[in-house]
């Protein structure tokens, strides 16, 4: 099928062959309707560009609130299709919040896995360190049920293979309300201090939820990392290494070949390739594509260290947690990528009287309640997401009119 990352400049580019996860999901039943609309370039091409907009498909559109509320990214149109009924589930793809944005804003629920649970083979890359593919439904269920059919050891994708052994061939094993009574769940506080009253209240409503359900909620819950000033150096070092791997190999009747190419050819179709610009593509082209970097090297070390053993697991241990608690995309989900641990966002309610975020985005509308753990927490995390919206039920259709809204 066509694989393009929304960029014209890969609209006529077909897979040679399916992705692992593509030939996962054959192997075990899934039909497969097709691709759905991503923001360009995972949203690593400008610093503007609307969250769901692509050159090649225009913008995507939350169906709760089209035109008004935000509908995260990039794995947008997953998001969208799934929340509208037009699908049971679809695969989002995520460097750093790419699956549980979307999945929040659209009352879904998204699977962040750990990195190497599931194969990157085939999906158009940012980096090698923090990306991986995830279900995205509208129930725990059917994103176990996804999320089995789609994790597996591959020959070709070597991180995979590092610890195969914690991949688990069926995750609806762990659809259990009863643990809920045992878990200790920790709040950084700390990270909640920007939110306006509606999504701070649906945080607090969530705590409450999981305390009736037996739960033990420690808070506040201290992270060592939680002043740490944190860059972009990782993914910017990457992409470029890593998408010139996969744009070297594509049919020669492709345009473009390259990251220069790709910019270049994005310069000569400006006025429909560019309306939000290409910063970011130029600004890691200036890299040198090996990975050699002292800035490049740093900042993955710090990733690695304050996100991961410093950060996450220093709060769970300290406190003998099982998860940390987050709302949506605030956040958690990127200390989660950083560090390559799995995180899951399951309905939290909805946020009638939000306000403009820094983004522009409007904050009301659906808000997801996301579980971070350590690596491989998968299980516990889906026990936790699973009674949780058993006890809740948030989730309910959104209401589609006929007409069409722009931004």
């Amino acid at each position: 099928m066509h694989t393009s990352a929304g960029s014209i400049s890969l609209a006529d580019s077909y897979a040679a062959c399916d992705s692992f996860v593509a030939a996962q999901l054959r192997r075990a039943g899934a039909v497969l309707l097709g691709k759905a609309n991503m923001t360009e370039w995972a949203n690593f091409m400008s610093n503007t560009m609307w969250a769901g907009y692509s050159s090649r498909n225009g913008l995507t559109l939350n169906p709760y609130g089209p035109g008004e509320f935000f509908i995260g990214g990039s794995s947008s149109g997953s998001g969208a299709a799934v929340a509208a009924n037009l699908a049971a589930a679809a695969v989002g793809t995520e460097t750093s919040g790419s699956i549980i944005s979307p999945s929040s804003q659209c009352s879904l629920v998204g699977i962040k896995p750990t990195i190497g649970l599931v194969s990157r083979t085939g999906i158009i890359p940012i980096t090698n360190t923090q990306d991986t593919a995830g279900p995205m439904a509208r129930t725990v269920k059917d994103a176990t049920i996804l999320l089995s059919a789609m994790a597996g050891r591959d020959e070709q994708d070597e991180v995979t293979l590092i610890d195969a052994g914690h991949v688990h061939p069926d995750y609806t094993v762990f659809l259990d309300t009863a643990y809920m009574k045992q878990a200790r769940i920790g709040i950084p506080r700390y990270y909640y201090k920007h939110l306006d009253p509606d999504r701070l209240e649906i945080v607090e409503a969530a705590m409450q939820v999981l305390r009736d359900l037996g739960a033990t909620i420690v808070d506040p819950v201290e992270l060592p990392c939680q002043d740490t000033k944190w860059d972009s150096n990782v993914l910017r070092y990457e992409f470029k290494k890593y998408v010139n791997d996969y744009l070297r190999q594509l049919d020669a009747s492709v345009p473009v070949h390259s990251l220069a190419e790709v910019i270049a050819y994005n310069a000569a179709h400006a006025e429909k390739a560019l309306k939000y610009g290409q910063e970011t593509l130029i600004w890691a082209e200036q890299t040198s594509g090996t990975l050699t970097e002292p800035e490049y090297r740093a900042s993955l070390q710090r990733n690695q260290q304050w996100a991961g053993p410093r950060g996450i697991d220093h709060a769970l241990e300290e406190h003998r947690l099982d998860t940390l608690l987050f709302l949506g995309n605030e956040y958690g989900s990127d200390l989660a990528a950083r560090a390559g641990y799995p995180s899951i966002t399951v309905p939290g309610g909805y946020a009638k009287n939000g306000v403009i975020a820094p983004g522009g985005y409007q904050t009301s509308g659906p808000q997801g309640i996301t579980f971070v753990g350590t690596a491989y927490s998968e299980p516990t995390l889906i026990k936790l997401a699973y009674s949780f919206e058993q006890a809740t039920r948030h989730r309910f259709p959104p209401t589609l009119t006929e007409g069409t809204t722009t931004i």
